[in-house]
């Protein structure tokens, strides 16, 4: 059982992850690209106002980095607070040797976007999996997909009520406080939802309906001052094709995982 939970895991996170790898490079990557412009020009233009950056200016390839949001995909994008940013090439160069080795524009950030995304496809094809064999469910497309959908909600839809995803150039909380607050964010909500759709008395319910709205009681970390270089309409459209992205990666994860599922039972 063991062995068919990992093979099954591996290849529709795989499957999963490739396919949501090339929705997200035409989707949320052009815009992570068009607002780091917007970020790496903003400190060049002395008096100009947060927001108005100037859309042709070039991204250097010392100033990228790997970057982790809120919604649980990894995107590669702009390393915030990098010395690089603000300095000029020849004061940057001691930074760059610092902070080794980044991908460089290209295909080498797409490549590893796109490895990021396949093991985070993966990772949560194993969860999805295991809840299912725990909670005694049958493995099958229809089931997952309900699966699917509540694990959308935990991990998309309830923590991004509190973190939204972001741009490079928003202003954004401590790192550590919003990962812990993601983190357990979605605990609450994926258990708090199991006890809402499993569970049968009035206590139970309403408990798990407070143990939703914990988290969000408590509130994300936010900044002390809300400050950005990026548009609000591009930061707007960037956090709905976020979620679509999401969503997307769910319901892609959990078809993978029930027709796969399913065949290894046929040929068993």
């Amino acid at each position: 059982m063991l062995g068919r939970v990992l093979w099954v895991g591996l290849l529709a996170g795989l499957a999963a992850g490739l396919a949501t790898a090339v929705l997200q490079h035409v989707t949320t990557t052009p815009l992570i690209l068009v607002a780091e412009t917007y970020e790496t020009a903003a400190p060049h233009q002395h008096g100009a106002l947060p927001g108005h950056g100037v859309a042709g200016a070039v991204v250097p390839s010392a100033v990228l980095a790997g970057r982790a949001l809120p919604d649980g995909a990894v995107r590669v994008a702009h390393n915030h607070g990098t010395p690089a940013a603000t300095a000029t090439d020849a004061s940057a160069a001691p930074a760059e040797a610092d902070e080794g080795w980044k991908p460089a524009d290209g295909w080498q950030r797409t490549a590893v976007t796109a490895l990021a995304t396949v093991l985070t496809s993966i990772g949560w094809a194993l969860v999805l999996i295991a809840g299912m064999l725990i909670a005694g469910d049958r493995i099958t497309v229809r089931n997952a997909i309900g699966w699917g959908a509540a694990a959308f909600a935990a991990t998309g839809l309830a923590t991004g009520l509190g973190l939204a995803p972001e741009l490079p150039g928003s202003a954004a909380g401590d790192l550590v406080a919003r990962q812990v607050w993601w983190i357990g964010t979605a605990a609450a909500s994926a258990a708090g939802l199991y006890g809402l759709l499993r569970l049968h008395s009035i206590g139970a319910r309403i408990g798990s309906l407070i143990l939703i709205a914990i988290p969000h009681l408590v509130g994300a970390p936010h900044p002390a001052k809300y400050e950005s270089t990026v548009p609000a309409e591009l930061a707007a459209h960037f956090a709905a094709s976020s979620l679509a992205l999401t969503a997307a990666m769910w319901m892609l994860i959990a078809c993978a995982v029930g027709m796969i599922w399913e065949r290894s039972a046929h040929r068993a």
